[in-house]
């Protein structure tokens, strides 16, 4: 508990700064790898690693991801929540990481058996091993998302801090990014080689530190895919945005949901599909700059 109010001060507190961030820096992340360029010159760059991790619930074996191998113990939680075989309401009693292992093993006080459960799996449109267990439709339509506001002020405002915050994907790409944010400012930016774990270790962030979701907004650098509006919507977050485009099915569990969805998010220029509701249009456009090709997210800084 002294965590979660903790934390609730650091969000609450006017700060220019992440609580999380990417660390370019990691040497565990990323790996120098020898090659040649189109015109037969060596070169040296930077490329992402990967790595295996098996999810535990309890004593029963769920899922093995690739996943760049920062922050498993949130990767776990996050997964297992958007999965719903961890509900909001649990006692989690411990979280166990083994590096050598590659094991994160989630320890609750309620019993769990989730067998017949694991056969029942949906491959998604996400990256690596997207899946969704269980009846996709059953969090849309319990949907009760919170009525929010989105200034176009903020959006902006973020935007631009996201897209010039130092990033796996600026030094190495192959890899995608998510944001959780209030207002204007970026909370937690979490990257992994697939979307879906970047969302899963923000999912643990917030259930472990107890952060409420009803004013957040939920910034990918991904796809606007039915699995990211679901784990959105799971996750009572109602605002989605995303630079990148849409996919129909996304669109319409959207709509469905009542959730706020913003796609092509650059410089000036946006749109929303669903939603629109939410957004009060409060910038002049006058003075908003159009995405720099300097930080713009197209390749990894060594192929500019």
């Amino acid at each position: 508990m002294a965590d979660k109010a903790r934390m609730a001060t650091l969000i609450a507190k006017p700060k220019d700064d992440y609580l999380l961030r990417p660390d370019p820096a990691d040497p565990r992340l990323t790996e120098r790898v020898g090659g040649v360029d189109q015109s037969g010159e060596r070169i040296e760059t930077s490329v992402t690693v990967e790595r295996a991790l098996t999810i535990y619930l309890n004593g029963q074996e769920i899922v093995t991801a690739m996943t760049i191998g920062d922050y498993p113990e949130y990767l776990a939680l996050g997964y297992l929540l958007n999965q719903n075989m961890l509900r909001p309401d649990d006692e989690v009693t411990g979280v166990d990481y083994d590096e050598d292992l590659a094991v994160a093993v989630v320890r609750t006080e309620r019993a769990t058996d989730y067998e017949a459960k694991l056969k029942k799996k949906v491959q998604t449109s996400g990256c690596a091993q997207g899946t969704v267990f269980g009846d996709l439709m059953e969090v849309i339509d319990n949907a009760a998302l919170p009525a929010a506001e989105l200034r176009t002020s903020w959006l902006y405002a973020l935007t631009h801090k996201i897209n010039t915050t130092p990033s796996l994907y600026l030094e190495a790409g192959a890899i995608h990014g998510c944001v959780l944010a209030v207002e204007d400012r970026p909370l937690v930016y979490m990257e992994d080689v697939g979307r879906h774990n970047a969302v899963d270790k923000i999912a643990g962030f917030m259930f472990r530190h107890g952060v409420r979701p009803d004013d957040k907004i939920f910034y990918t650098t991904g796809r606007l895919t039915s699995e990211m509006v679901i784990k959105t919507v799971r996750m009572g977050i109602p605002i989605l945005v995303s630079r990148s485009g849409f996919t129909a099915w996304g669109v319409d569990l959207a709509r469905k949901a009542g959730l706020t969805l913003i796609g092509r998010a650059r410089g000036k220029r946006f749109i929303a599909l669903s939603g629109e509701e939410r957004i009060v249009f409060d910038q002049d456009l006058r003075y908003v700059e159009e995405e720099s090709s300097k930080h713009r997210r197209k390749a990894a800084a060594h192929d500019d």
